[in-house]
């Protein structure tokens, strides 16, 4: 840690929420994970930064990209890691929620990843259990890593997204990715719009501070990139969505559709796809143009940084850093 007393250090003991990151907090995590990122392609990608700390993966709902971006994350900075999966878990025998908070603070961990079908999980285990937690999605209500890595890997591309054009299509109202993504863009400039079936759209989506389309094509038009979100079936009731057909016919991304962006649009998407719904097989596989293995990758990066600075392991920002920061924010 820096001596400098005019220094910045990460004032967060957890992240649950992109609500309360400051552009300043956003400019740590993502010259961390800069940082990361260049020592990812190498072939030395372990440090020791949390070596002899423990972080446990407590996921309640079935993940595969996100589950394994965190333990590699912590893996690769020296953590020792632990995961703990909704089907092992002893709230399935009837232990309350509570209960399972204490059981794990007990074992004294370093760092929690939460991950559970209800908004505010993550939040009740950090309250609870007074360690460090991280959201890694909480119901319909957000995933802040994943936002944060969307935007590092368009600033890998563009050096910022201020200023940029870009749609978020899909399943808005069930989609906790939607959320953290509107949120963080907005902190950061961007012009978001969001597109879907009205069925599919927060009743409240005008108070957003988005731009609301219906029609995909009129949506796309000016755009810098492409958010495509997965349609979640396993969180709908009966008659939001006619037919996965008819949603693809209407809303589902291709080369054809993405003629109305700009030349160089770029797509996205969180994954796991439903291919030729949500979007079509040869865009989410073109090189030149989708990012969805670029997030991925940006993932385990942002992950690592933000367990650094949540365990107070990383550098501060130093007084000439911030001056630095402001003056290219100017």
């Amino acid at each position: 840690m820096s001596a400098d007393p005019y220094a910045y250090t990460f004032p967060h003991s957890d992240l649950l929420s992109v609500g309360g990151l400051n552009p300043i907090d956003l400019q740590m995590i993502f010259t961390r994970a800069e940082e990361h990122f260049a020592r990812n392609q190498g072939e030395d990608k372990k440090l020791g930064t949390l070596k002899g700390l423990t972080q446990i993966n407590l996921f309640f709902e079935a993940s595969t990209r996100t589950l394994a971006s965190f333990e590699l994350a912590g893996k690769r900075l020296g953590a020792d890691v632990v995961n703990f999966s909704a089907g092992n878990a002893s709230i399935k025998k009837g232990e309350s929620l509570a209960d399972t908070a204490l059981t794990l603070a007990a074992m004294k961990p370093d760092l929690l990843v939460v991950r559970h079908g209800s908004a505010g999980a993550a939040r009740f285990f950090a309250q609870t259990t007074g360690i460090a937690t991280v959201n890694a999605g909480d119901g319909a209500h957000e995933h802040p890593t994943q936002a944060l890595l969307d935007s590092f890997t368009l600033i890998q591309r563009w050096g910022d997204v201020a200023g940029r054009r870009i749609a978020i299509v899909g399943d808005i109202l069930h989609s906790r990715v939607a959320r953290s993504n509107i949120a963080l863009l907005n902190l950061m400039h961007a012009e978001v719009r969001v597109c879907g079936p009205a069925t599919l759209l927060p009743g409240d989506i005008d108070q957003w501070g988005v731009s609301v389309f219906h029609d995909l094509d009129q949506a796309l038009e000016g755009c810098d990139a492409v958010m495509t979100l997965r349609i979640q079936r396993e969180r709908m009731s009966n008659g939001l969505l006619a037919s996965e057909r008819e949603y693809g016919a209407l809303y589902g991304l291709n080369h054809q559709r993405l003629e109305h962006a700009k030349p160089d649009c770029l797509i996205m998407h969180p994954g796991p796809m439903n291919r030729n719904v949500e979007i079509s097989s040869a865009l989410a596989d073109d090189p030149d143009i989708s990012l969805i293995l670029d997030q991925v990758e940006s993932g385990v990066a942002v992950r690592m940084a933000i367990l650094e600075l949540l365990a107070q392991k990383a550098p501060s920002m130093t007084w000439q850093d911030r001056v630095n920061y402001r003056e290219g924010d100017a």
